[in-house]
């Protein structure tokens, strides 16, 4: 047999294992409640995989694919969690600490930093390691900040910092 048809069938039978979820470069800092969330996490996976295996051969065989891979990434960031103390500084912008700003257009927007899998922009979680995470980490009330975004930097300014709730 040609090396070229061994090739063929070994990409065939790669296609169909789920591409593996992309494990961050930067440190997993996280909130006391970003650790519960990804601990229930590998919770409802650990069932989910439970009762695909409990099906046998009538498993759907991708789902249970699926399902390993997000267990494995999900229990590597439970292993790889940093958590950080409860923000309380209203002085300056820590993990955790929610953060009122305005930017250019005067447009007010409040902001929690986050760690990573915590992140959810529509509800204003947003990762410490993002763009905005970092030009306000450290910063302090009335303090001007560089917020370098791909469509353009923008300076913002703090107007208050509230601590974890």
């Amino acid at each position: 047999m040609s090396r070229a048809f061994v090739n063929e069938d070994q990409a065939a039978a790669q296609a169909d294992q789920p591409v593996e979820r992309r494990v961050s470069d930067q440190p997993n800092y996280l909130t006391a409640s970003g650790l519960s969330q990804l601990q229930r996490r590998v919770a409802e996976l650990k069932a989910a995989r439970s009762e695909l295996q409990g099906l046998g051969e009538r498993a759907d065989k991708q789902r249970l694919a699926d399902t390993e891979r997000d267990l494995r990434y999900f229990s590597a960031r439970v292993q790889s969690a940093q958590v950080v103390p409860a923000a309380t500084s209203r002085d300056k912008v820590q993990i955790g600490s929610r953060v009122r700003f305005v930017d250019q257009q005067d447009q007010e927007q409040v902001v929690q930093l986050v760690g990573e899998d915590q992140a959810d922009a529509g509800r204003g979680l947003i990762n410490w390691g993002s763009p905005l995470g970092r030009a306000l980490l450290g910063a302090k009330p009335g303090d001007e900040v560089l917020w370098r975004r791909p469509a353009g930097d923008q300076v913002i300014e703090v107007v208050a910092i509230e601590g974890d709730s």
